[in-house]
């Protein structure tokens, strides 16, 4: 049994599979609310215990979280937790624990999707094999690049905090964008501050506030009843709010342009991946072709983009399959099981 979970600022998402015949087999999982706890022990030790599975048919964990994982160890920037393994390892009783960057384990989760779990927003060259780039907007916005191990026919996934790189204003609109935000916030904008859950609200006060568009009084007490992102994309794509769907072309095109300079950064020839909460809700959005003008419009270099695919990952359960594809993989590593990893590993 293998016990993964996906750690992030407001919810834990933990899941156990079984590996059998080279494939993981979900058993079973559950989403638990971050800040109603004090520590991830507390959280694994109930999910375990809610249908009395015993630690000793796990054979390793791997928890992703959002961060650098130094050591072993990690400090969360949404949560007041620090992880380290060797904790876990001993408050769990678990052998082998592991703790990965959360786009990490999402690199790592992409081979196990279902085709049907992606979708295909710019087709590009299909059959191009290379390096891939994964981009993830949700709570905050994370990155990863997936180098081709071409020795061992497998991407392998490098974690970056590349989110927090500064935000680069293309038009006049986001110019004046980054001049309101770096008055709000007295000081850098990041692209994290643009494209993410958090983004999409410092937008749509930008517009409200600094560009003076109306904000009708349903809007406003929709707004502070309800999840705020979740009411500006609803508005967005059905169209009842002008405002709303002002936001959402501001939010999709910068979202685009750091797809793009992904692409560029790791020459993505097998293609861009598109992870995190926001896009799957917003499809309608994100083809009416401002994701896609922004993800292009490299100059000279925009034909290469042009056969760069793009794809968005439909499959909530991506960082649970790359997390335990890692723990399965490694503790069959340790084990000297290596022909077992190897196989894990291709498949």
């Amino acid at each position: 049994m293998i016990l993964a979970g996906d750690v992030g600022g407001t919810k834990v998402h933990l899941a156990l599979y079984n590996f059998a015949g080279g494939k993981l087999v979900p058993v079973r999982d559950h989403k638990f609310p971050a800040t109603h706890y004090k520590c991830l022990d507390d959280i694994v030790e109930e999910f375990l215990a809610s249908e009395e599975t015993s630690k000793k048919e796990i054979v390793a964990s791997c928890f992703g979280c959002p961060g650098p994982v130094r050591d072993g160890r990690l400090k969360l920037t949404n949560l007041p937790w620090t992880l380290d393994t060797r904790d876990l390892q001993k408050s769990l009783g678990i052998e082998h624990i592991f703790l990965i960057n959360d786009l990490e384990a999402n690199g790592y989760g992409i081979p196990e999707l279902a085709p049907a779990k992606v979708f295909t927003l710019h087709q590009g060259d299909p059959g191009a094999i290379g390096h891939r780039g994964l981009v993830s907007a949700g709570t905050g916005l994370g990155e990863c690049l997936l180098i081709w191990d071409s020795l061992r026919h497998q991407h392998i996934p490098l974690p970056s905090e590349g989110g927090h790189s500064d935000f680069a204003a293309r038009t006049d609109r986001e110019i004046a964008l980054l001049q309101y935000l770096r008055r709000t916030l007295a000081g850098r904008v990041s692209f994290e501050r643009v494209v993410s859950g958090l983004g999409i609200k410092n937008v749509y006060s930008f517009l409200r506030d600094d560009q003076k568009m109306e904000e009708p009084s349903w809007l406003r007490d929709r707004m502070a009843a309800e999840d705020p992102n979740a009411v500006i994309g609803q508005c967005a794509e059905d169209g009842s709010s002008e405002i709303c769907f002002e936001t959402l072309q501001i939010f999709t095109g910068a979202f685009g342009a750091e797809a793009g300079n992904v692409a560029l950064k790791v020459l993505a020839a097998g293609g861009i991946y598109l992870g995190g909460g926001i896009a799957p809700k917003i499809l309608k959005t994100m083809q009416n072709g401002t994701f896609t003008q922004g993800f292009l419009d490299k100059g000279r270099l925009s034909p290469l983009l042009e056969t760069i695919p793009v794809r968005i990952i439909l499959d909530d359960t991506c960082a649970l399959l790359g997390a335990a594809a890692y723990a399965e993989a490694r503790a069959a590593e340790i084990s000297g099981h290596s022909e077992r990893a190897a196989s894990f590993h291709a498949s």
